[in-house]
């Protein structure tokens, strides 16, 4: 399933620093593994802000926590777990 702006929201703001939360019934795999995932998001992360996700791992709820490491060009956000 592709990005959805919806299910992003600000947990806490402070000092250029953001903690996002997302939630998704797609899998870790996907959220991780590209550089495109949270392209429609490109203009409200930076680099260093985190994102703690919650999916479905088979039939458990599980949570995944990734950074923003860069924004490359619009379009390109590269993430990775914490």
């Amino acid at each position: 399933m592709p990005f959805n702006s919806r299910e992003l929201s600000v947990l806490a703001y402070a000092n250029g620093f953001t903690l996002w939360h997302y939630r998704t019934s797609d899998q870790a795999a996907e959220l991780d593994g590209g550089v495109c995932y949270f392209a429609g998001a490109d203009e409200l992360l930076r680099e260093g802000d985190q994102i703690i996700v919650n999916l479905q791992e088979g039939n458990r709820p599980a949570l995944v926590n990734l950074v923003v490491t860069a924004i490359e060009q619009p379009g390109r956000v590269c993430v990775a777990r914490v």
